[in-house]
C-alpha cells in the first residue's frame, strides 16, 4: 500500500522551530515531487512548499518564505519541512502528497495535481 506518513508537528512558542519529516511507506520515494500543505480551521488549504525528485527544484509560498526550508534524502525515503520563526498564523494541520512520477522534475504548489494524501499533522503556535 502507497502512503505517505507526517510527523514531527506539535505545540511551539511564537518564534521557534519544528521539523516536520514525511516518510514513504510500499514505495521508493526518490522518483517523485513532493508537496507540503495546510489547513487552518475554516480555510482553504494552501500549498507551502515543494521539490521536484531530485531536490534541485524548490518552491515556497510567501507566507513562510525565507522562515521555512525543504528538503529531502531519498535514501532515507524522507523528505523534511523545517520550519524556523514560527508565527500563530502558522498553526494548522500540515499534509504532505506526491505528484505523478512523470511530473518527477516539475514542482508545482496547486493542490490538484497531487496524491497519495498523508494524515497531517497538527502544528500548533501559541504562547
Amino acid at each position: 500500500q502507497l502512503q505517505l506518513v507526517e510527523s514531527g508537528g506539535g505545540l511551539v512558542q511564537p518564534g521557534g522551530s519544528l521539523r516536520l519529516s514525511c516518510a514513504a511507506s510500499g514505495f521508493t520515494l526518490d522518483r517523485y515531487p513532493i508537496g507540503w500543505f495546510r489547513q487552518a480551521p475554516g480555510k482553504e488549504r494552501e500549498g507551502i512548499s515543494c521539490i521536484n525528485s531530485s531536490g534541485g527544484n524548490t518552491h515556497y509560498a510567501d507566507s513562510v518564505k525565507g522562515r521555512f526550508t525543504i528538503s529531502r534524502n531519498n535514501a532515507k525515503n524522507t523528505v523534511y519541512l523545517q520550519m524556523n520563526n514560527l508565527k500563530p498564523e502558522d498553526t494548522a494541520v500540515y499534509y504532505c502528497a506526491k505528484l505523478p512520477s512523470l511530473m518527477r522534475d516539475l514542482c508545482v504548489l496547486s493542490d490538484s495535481p497531487y496524491n497519495n494524501w498523508g494524515q497531517g499533522t497538527q502544528v500548533t503556535v501559541s504562547s
